[in-house]
């Protein structure tokens, strides 16, 4: 990435990480993010007793870790790569790659100013994180018609080249968030509670889909993963009242977006 964070990474942050060595209890990473170093102790490689190290991990390999402990001053990141599910690996790629995106979208800003990129992205990207996490949050807001470029302050002509950009190179995507309802029920009309249930949860707009061993699949697609989220939760909540309040049991397993 062009440009890369400073200071240190918060607890539980998740990090895309380049492998750099590994030893026999542990492994040393570079944050690409942030341009620092990590350790990953064995413990925290994978659950479990490891006997080789390496067929976990390996030189050059990108990784995904979560953040375990931060100690600025003496410059240690200890890391976990046990603990990142594999939805959390997915998002955080999909992520960087989103960013990566974003980054291409101002180079070709740059190219039509005859600006040097390395001089207006970092520019563009303290403007953007003044409204938006990402970089690409914002260009997906400008390409919706929901945020406009004259908000960032930016010059007008860079403002006005990024909006035709945006709009002519990006094309807002529809976001699905993914949900693993169980539900169960051994009353004597059990499996009309759980049609029922997954009814009212339909009724919410998330479609449904079995997935076997009682448990099925939640999905809804929505502009953003705010409004993905909040309609995942509400039809899932929607499906684990009525079952609840016919002597059933429901719980979710696990959500993705």
């Amino acid at each position: 990435m062009l440009l890369k964070k400073t200071g240190f990474p918060e607890t539980s942050e998740l990090l895309l990480c380049t492998v750099t060595s590994v030893q026999s209890h542990s492994v040393f990473v570079q944050i690409d993010e942030y341009g620092i170093t990590g350790m990953i102790h064995i413990s925290e490689v994978a659950p479990g007793r490891i006997r080789n190290i390496r067929d976990y991990v390996a030189e050059g390999k990108s990784i995904v870790c979560k953040v375990l402990k931060v100690n600025p001053e003496r410059g240690h990141v200890d890391l976990s790569l046990r603990r990142v599910s594999e939805s959390q690996k997915r998002n955080k790629i999909n992520e960087i790659k989103k960013e990566k995106l974003a980054e291409k979208l101002v180079e070709i800003v740059a190219g039509n100013l005859s600006i040097e990129t390395k001089n207006l992205y970092p520019a563009i990207y303290e403007k953007v994180r003044e409204h938006f996490y990402l970089m690409f949050e914002c260009f997906t807001e400008i390409a919706k018609g929901t945020f406009e470029t004259s908000k960032l302050g930016l010059p007008k002509n860079v403002a006005e080249e990024l909006k035709k950009v945006v709009n002519d190179r990006l094309k807002p995507e529809a976001i699905e968030s993914i949900c693993i309802l169980k539900l169960t029920s051994y009353a004597p009309d059990g499996v009309e509670a759980i049609k029922n249930a997954l009814k009212n949860a339909a009724s919410t707009g998330a479609k449904i889909k079995y997935r076997g061993g009682g448990t099925y699949w939640l999905s809804v697609n929505a502009p953003t993963y705010k409004e993905a989220e909040a309609v995942m939760e509400k039809s899932a909540n929607a499906a684990l009242k009525y079952i609840k309040s016919k002597h059933g049991t429901g719980e979710i397993a696990e959500t993705q977006a």
